[in-house]
Order: structure tokens, then sequence, then C-alpha cells
């Protein structure tokens, strides 16, 4: 099964980190694409723009995460770029956000963490 966890695209590269996806829209700002150091950009299963910019102009962290899981669970992308990293047992989800606590990070975990104990489970009942 498979670990996500989460870090800012900022912070050092450590070997733990295993698979490292960006998963935000735009990239980093000042940061070059070598110090980087991502195995994958994944910047179509981050937030629609309209979405992000609600977000910024005072729309409610509650409402961000229903919105930003409605997404995703119509997001194709989403599902195609899955098996990109189904093989890796840790994925690093990297973000750019100042914010620690409340960023779409944090909402793309939860949701794959989710999707992860679903499949697990059929598995284990189909065996």
């Amino acid at each position: 099964m498979t670990v996500y966890r989460i870090k800012r695209i900022y912070d050092p590269v450590e070997e733990q980190d295993g698979f490292r996806l960006l998963i935000d829209r735009l990239w980093p700002r000042g940061l070059s694409k070598e110090k980087a150091k991502i195995d994958f950009w994944a910047k179509d299963i981050a937030p629609s723009t309209a979405l992000r910019k609600w977000l910024h102009q005072g729309g409610s962290w509650p409402t961000f995460e229903t919105r930003y899981l409605h997404e995703l669970e119509s997001n194709q992308q989403l599902k195609a770029l899955t098996g990109l990293w189904n093989d890796h047992r840790r994925v690093t989800l990297l973000y750019a956000a100042h914010n620690k606590e409340y960023n779409h990070a944090i909402v793309l975990q939860r949701y794959l963490e989710g999707v992860n104990r679903k499949i697990f489970s059929h598995k284990s009942r189909s065996e």
C-alpha cells in the first residue's frame, strides 16, 4: 500500500521522500527544476484556477475542501496518473503554499489515502 506524505517543495530533498510529485498548477517561484528534483509534475490534479482564486478572495476552507473533493472525484487525469506512482511505496505530494495547515495537499492526501484503503480492502476480500 502506498504511503502519501505532504511537504513544501522548498523543503530539503530527503531520501525518504520516495516518488516526488509536484501537485501545483503553477511552477513554484524562484525554484529551478534541478533543485526541485521532482519525479513528475501533476498540475492537472491541482484545484482549478477558479477554485483557487475563490479561496484566495475570501472563500471558506470547509467549502473549498468540499469543492476540491468534488473536482477530484471527476478528475480523469488523476485516475490516469495514479498508475504512474502506484508502484511506489512512498509518494511525497509537493506544494508551494506557505500555509502548512490549510492547503490543497492536505485534501489530496486524505483523498488518496481513502482511495488506497478502498482498493486495499477490496483486494483483501477478493483473495
